[in-house]
């Protein structure tokens, strides 16, 4: 069981890798910064190196959603069962949805369906939840901030000049995105696994081992490596069209709101954090700069999320239960 429990948290952080992969790379290949191998590769060597810095994400998540008493192996199965259909369904659609929304949806209805509504430690939970409705509105404005900022600076420079000069910087921000992706969203999988470990009695306290960072790091650089180009053309194409230079504002006003937040342990949603600032970067052009039926679709996927990655976990847990026992 719990083999089997460690195996479906790697298969979330594959798919979370390819799930994901639009949030580093897809602005520089909208923009032609990088070809499409080059991308990946560099994504997928930043993911597995962000992944192996730090463990406070991680601890946020194993610890913070419930007490340990309520955790079993067949809890963290259910919930990361939750987490990854949802995002197979998100991703099916092409929607950038948040594989931290479904994770955390994931351990809430498993935790419920396991031991009711009062086992969640809601003081945690507001922490997380504060923390990923914050990060969104933080990128809207950092990145609306950062733009006006270089316009009003090279406004006397040729738009090519600029964009040709913008265009080798991007490399830079989309590798520093890369980096970021990996300290926040395969820390999750490690808090999961970690939690598994400790409900077994492999571990007596809550303490992140080295093999659970390697491997983690590795199924989140693998599934990078993958590619998810569905959401990469929504990302990337569809919802804005960017120059280098936005490309540029997007990945650096991203990368520094997310490392900031994983630096204090807080989870935010890489999928949020660089739509929400595509959305600001989009918002100094004009306000028909943004495909509005787009941004109408990834707000319903986020709202959704959580409460839908919760009833699949639920049902997950209701639906294993008779077979492989609480």
């Amino acid at each position: 069981m719990l083999g089997l429990v460690i195996f479906a948290a790697l298969a979330f952080d594959y798919i979370n890798g390819f799930h994901d992969t639009a949030n580093a790379i897809a602005t520089c290949i909208s923009t032609r910064a990088l070809s499409i191998r080059s991308a990946i590769i560099m994504a997928a060597t930043l993911n597995f190196a962000g992944a192996m810095i730090s463990t406070k994400v991680a601890g946020t998540i194993g610890k913070e959603i419930v007490d340990a008493s309520h955790i079993t192996q067949m809890v963290v199965l259910a919930a990361v069962a939750g987490a990854i259909i949802w995002d197979l369904i998100t991703w099916y659609y092409g929607l950038p949805s948040s594989s931290s929304h479904a994770i955390i949806g994931g351990i809430m209805g498993a935790v419920i369906a396991h031991d009711g509504v009062a086992a969640l430690h809601w003081g945690g939970l507001r922490k997380i939840i504060l923390a990923l409705l914050i990060s969104p509105v933080l990128g809207t404005i950092v990145g609306f901030i950062i733009m006006l900022g270089i316009m009003w600076a090279f406004h006397v420079k040729a738009p090519p000049n600029l964009n040709r000069n913008f265009r080798k910087l991007q490399v830079v921000s989309a590798a520093f995105m890369a980096f970021s992706h990996g300290t926040a969203d395969a820390q999750k999988s490690m808090g999961v696994i970690t939690m598994a470990l400790v409900s077994y009695g492999t571990l007596q306290s809550f303490v992140v081992p080295v093999w659970v960072k390697m491997a983690c790091a590795i199924a989140m650089a693998c599934g990078t490596a993958a590619g998810g180009w569905r959401i990469i053309k929504t990302v990337g194409h569809d919802f804005v069209k960017l120059t280098p230079v936005n490309g540029f504002v997007v990945e650096t006003a991203s990368a520094g709101v997310i490392l900031g937040a994983s630096a204090f342990g807080m989870p935010t949603s890489t999928t949020h954090v660089i739509t929400s600032t595509i959305l600001g970067v989009g918002l100094t052009k004009r306000l028909t700069a943004v495909n509005w039926k787009i941004a109408g679709r990834i707000v319903i996927a986020w709202v959704l999320t959580i409460p839908a990655s919760g009833v699949v976990s639920f049902l997950a847990y209701d639906i294993l239960t008779p077979f492989l026992g609480k």
